[in-house]
């Protein structure tokens, strides 16, 4: 089931755009990992939405854990497919780096008030200027000068783009897909927020078991397992151990799934990965049951009226914020006027609230906005 012959070969790395020295015991992909760890961006993610927001409980997810979560299940798969674990775990480490305050809803709203301007909002090109321009750690250069294909990941993750459809990405290889390792992540990322969010769903008392079972069929057959083989085991026992199970069952189809494609595909070196469609994939029916998770979690859990109210409140204070700073330049923080010299002010605006924690985002919408 390997996959090692389709490893990004580190010694092809294209490096970093501004030449350092190697570590005498770290490699390149290992140094990207470190630097994303102790960049403010990544310690930020504590206090940003998953789903669920910390008012209500301190056991549901936030950004960070996740994050955390994607990392292992991301580099248990490189490593059992043969592909470099430190590059597949620098990439998921970063992938949500470049979310707003309150996750998708955040991201929706920047949009929306970027688009007034003829610009666009994404998190993943976000991150991109996150760690490119943002993280100020270095006396030597700007950013925290990650490696060609930590950046390229980080913007082709999850999705292929031609010449020319995003100009200022047109560096990244346009027209061809990126490592094997990135296209781990977007999987990787499935796995871990639909069983989360199931995890966060039960224990919030949102669905029974049986509701699961009853809407999901792949669940439905590790439940009726994990009942057959603790007959006496208490509710929630039987719950964590199906989570568990479900976890596996993802994340080992992700495996195989990938290693058939490969084969089918023809793969034989990591140019190949680049120039054939994408290879990352599950195997069919833990792909449907995947979808059949989705569907439920959105009937289930993203759809409820206290979220979908949570969300419409933060997409209008952040319309709002972002108004009062399109009036009022001179609220900005100091740091962020002194760009307003080299950036129009909806970019510094959008800047500045994108990284924003969800905490910090609440605290200067009642300082100032009352």
């Amino acid at each position: 089931m390997t996959l090692a012959r389709l490893r990004f070969p580190l010694h092809a790395s294209r490096g970093r755009r501004y030449p350092e020295p190697p570590h005498p015991y770290r490699n390149e992909f290992q140094r990207d990992r470190d630097r994303i760890v102790h960049a403010r961006a990544f310690r930020r993610l504590e206090d940003k939405t998953q789903v669920f927001s910390e008012r209500l409980s301190d056991h549901f997810r936030n950004r960070l854990t996740h994050t955390i979560e994607v990392a292992q299940i991301a580099r248990t798969v490189a490593s059992a497919l043969g592909l470099d674990e430190d590059f597949t775990e620098a990439l998921a480490l970063a992938h949500d780096i470049g979310h707003p305050p309150f996750g998708h809803a955040g991201e929706e709203a920047l949009d929306a008030q970027m688009r007034r301007y003829g610009e666009r909002f994404e998190h993943n090109v976000n991150a991109l200027r996150l760690v490119d321009s943002f993280e100020q750690r270095y006396a030597a250069f700007p950013g925290l000068n990650l490696t060609f294909e930590v950046r390229e990941g980080i913007v082709k993750h999850s999705r292929d783009f031609e010449p020319g459809q995003h100009p200022e990405l047109d560096e990244f290889l346009p027209g061809l897909r990126p490592p094997l390792e990135a296209q781990l992540i977007d999987l990787a990322d499935e796995v871990a927020y639909n069983t989360a969010d199931l995890d966060d769903g039960w224990s919030a008392g949102l669905f029974t078991m049986e509701q699961i079972e009853a809407e999901v069929p792949g669940y439905r057959e590790i439940a009726a397992e994990t009942r057959r083989l603790f007959p006496h085991a208490a509710e929630r026992a039987l719950f964590l151990e199906s989570q568990r199970r479900l976890i596996d069952c993802l994340a080992t189809a992700l495996i195989e799934g990938t290693a058939a494609r490969a084969s089918e595909a023809g793969a034989e070196t990591a140019d190949d990965v680049r120039r054939l469609p994408r290879l990352a994939a599950m195997t069919p029916a833990a792909a449907e049951t995947n979808r059949s998770l989705k569907r439920f979690l959105f009937a289930h859990l993203y759809s409820i009226p206290m979220l979908a109210a949570e969300r419409r409140k933060a997409v209008e204070q952040i319309g709002a914020l972002f108004q009062f700073f399109m009036n009022h330049a001179g609220e900005l923080p100091e740091n962020h006027q002194k760009r307003l010299s080299d950036f129009s002010l909806h970019r510094v605006v959008c800047d500045y609230i994108s990284g924003m924690t969800d905490g910090y985002f609440r605290r200067t919408c009642l300082r100032l906005l009352g």
